[in-house]
């Protein structure tokens, strides 16, 4: 065993497998919407066949929607095409005890073409280690940290589908930011979910109530940019998972009642050296805010605020994201940047070596690997070109007029992300498109049914 409590070597998960104490291990990887998808593999045959070699799989689990069906439009795969197998080859370095399961490891592997052995491009993991990549030809390398929140119910799942998600109890009454009373009524699921994530290689820093009534975060430790990608993925699979086992239920929907706090991912990023060294702490003043810097950070600030608008797709992937988008709520509207400010989208906190960007854009509901890809490529961007933020921002912004903003819709994202000659340089038109078809299929699935508030508006009165 190596590495944070809970990772595993081969040797170790032979050891485990040799004696009972693990069964199944379980080979996934994320898909488009961030799901993990894939095979529970018997301890023996992952160790004999599957650890070396890799999986086959559908490559429709590239080119479905919510419900799994097979969407045309792709160019990548389709019926025309067969809809033949892609090779999900474990990366070893993902696996780990999943300790919120019975006698069960888990790893996530990349996807690769079943023709040429290549990483499959449109597979999120694979856009986010391009940028990786680019990032390290420049010496740089991204560390990353998720901050997520989510609703959590006092009903199970199949309780919340047979009310059609409407009337559900919450964990909580009342909206409990800090409260350690009510956070304490939540710890028989929150406690045993920082204890199992925890076990399972996934170190966990605290839980917390948060805005909302029932509403919670737990944050994980910052590590480099695809590592927390997959600690990120893996927590949101354990959470629902140790939920459920519970009669619980949690959602991470951006914005799950239009009159509460929706659910936030604050991604914070900073770069280092290969060696380890912190490259955003400088000498350099930061106008506008306590602390310096050195030209790199400056330059990464200024990439993610220039492209935020063209990348936003990454951060807000659904219909429903752009929910979250409101005045007062903690969840930002303009674009700027300023030292320690939550109404701020990019958020200037910590000083020397704890430097760092937090991007307060994204929400729950994106898919770590696309949120982490926009925002290192338009950090990159940045450095590249040596584009500068500006001064910080002063004061509210929700009540600036002349900032930059947000987008407010999918087809504002849509077509920002169409347009961006930046993003199909860092990202190329094979994974521009895929992903476009992608966010479009979202949209129509959501125009085309009629939902609850137009029955109820117009059913009577038009």
């Amino acid at each position: 065993m190596s590495g944070p409590s809970g990772k595993l070597d081969l040797e170790a998960l032979r050891r485990e497998v040799e004696r009972g104490a693990i069964e199944t291990v379980l080979t996934a990887f994320p898909d488009l919407y961030g799901r993990l998808v894939g095979k529970r593999i018997t301890g023996p045959f992952f160790l004999d066949e599957i650890a070396g070699h890799g999986m086959h799989v559908c490559n429709y689990l590239l080119a479905c929607d919510m419900e799994m069906d097979p969407t045309p439009g792709y160019a990548y795969t389709s019926w025309e095409k067969g809809y033949g197998d892609l090779r999900a080859v474990p990366d070893l370095a993902t696996l780990r005890v999943a300790a919120w399961l019975d006698r069960t490891a888990v790893v996530l592997c990349d996807a690769l073409s079943e023709e040429d052995g290549e990483l499959v491009a449109v597979a999120p993991r694979s856009v986010l280690r391009r940028q990786l990549e680019r990032a390290a030809g420049l010496g740089l390398h991204p560390r990353m940290g998720s901050e997520l929140e989510f609703f959590l119910f006092a009903e199970d799942y199949r309780s919340a589908r047979d009310k059609g998600y409407r009337g559900l109890r919450h964990s909580g009454g009342y909206v409990e930011d800090y409260h350690v009373l009510s956070s304490t009524f939540a710890e028989p699921v929150i406690g045993e979910i920082r204890r199992r994530v925890d076990a399972s290689g996934i170190p966990v820093e605290f839980s917390k109530g948060e805005w909302g009534p029932g509403q919670h975060e737990i944050n994980l430790r910052f590590a480099p940019a695809l590592e927390m990608a997959d600690r990120h993925v893996l927590y949101k699979q354990a959470a629902k998972e140790i939920a459920a086992a519970a009669g619980a239920a949690l959602t991470f929907m951006a914005k799950f009642d239009e009159s509460l706090a929706g659910s936030s991912l604050h991604v914070h990023a900073s770069l280092w050296s290969e060696a380890g060294e912190p490259l955003f702490e400088g000498q350099e003043p930061l106008v506008g805010a306590p602390v310096r810097s050195s030209p790199t950070f400056r330059w990464f600030l200024g990439g993610c605020l220039t492209h935020a608008r063209e990348v936003a797709l990454l951060f807000a992937p659904n219909v429903n994201s752009y929910k979250r988008y409101r005045p007062g709520t903690f969840a930002p509207t303009g674009i700027a940047w300023s030292y320690d400010n939550r109404t701020a989208g990019f958020r200037v906190v910590g000083n020397g070596p704890s430097l760092r960007v937090e991007s307060r854009i994204p929400g729950a509901d994106a898919n770590p690997y696309l949120a982490y890809a926009g925002l290192i490529a338009a950090g990159l961007d940045g450095i590249e070109r040596r584009l500068e933020p500006g001064p910080a921002f002063q004061g509210d912004l929700y009540a600036a007029r002349d900032l930059p903003q947000v987008p407010r819709s999918l087809p504002e994202a849509l077509d920002e992300f169409e347009r961006s000659a930046f993003a199909r340089d860092a990202f190329g038109d094979a994974v521009v498109e895929h992903l476009l078809h992608f966010a479009r299929t979202e949209l129509h699935a959501c125009e085309a049914r009629v939902s609850d508030v137009e029955r109820a508006r117009y059913f009577e009165r038009i």
